[in-house]
């Protein structure tokens, strides 16, 4: 859903970071047993599912810096996603072009939050 300036709304966000928190749940549960997959997958479940609780925690906020603050995790935990993706590509346990995607998303919503922050940062905000 967007808004009237045509810019993704509180909902949209919710739910693409939740969207998100699933993908990572199917991947994880798709990855080989070895010690390797299970560790990397382990951290990328636990960051990955931890965005969108962030956004959430964000909404809810009751000053500014708190939003900025709770964001601020969520990009934390979207940067250390991306190195898990990274890694799970890198070491071979998982094809990047079957990662693309998804690190294409992390990219996105590290934008977005990013913009977020900036635009509760400016004077009247």
């Amino acid at each position: 859903m967007k808004g009237e300036s045509g810019k993704a709304t509180p909902l949209d966000l919710s739910v693409r970071t939740k969207q998100f928190a699933l993908r990572i749940i199917r991947l994880y549960s798709s990855l080989p047993t070895t010690t390797e997959a299970q560790v990397l997958g382990k951290q990328l479940l636990r960051s990955g599912t931890s965005v969108g609780a962030h956004y959430r925690e964000a909404t809810r906020s009751r000053s500014t810096a708190e939003f900025v603050s709770k964001l601020g995790g969520g990009l934390q935990e979207l940067e250390e996603s991306g190195y898990w993706l990274e890694l799970l590509i890198e070491s071979g346990i998982v094809k990047g072009k079957l990662l693309s995607n998804l690190l294409g998303e992390v990219n996105e919503l590290t934008a977005i939050l990013v913009s977020c922050v900036k635009n509760a940062r400016k004077p009247g905000h």
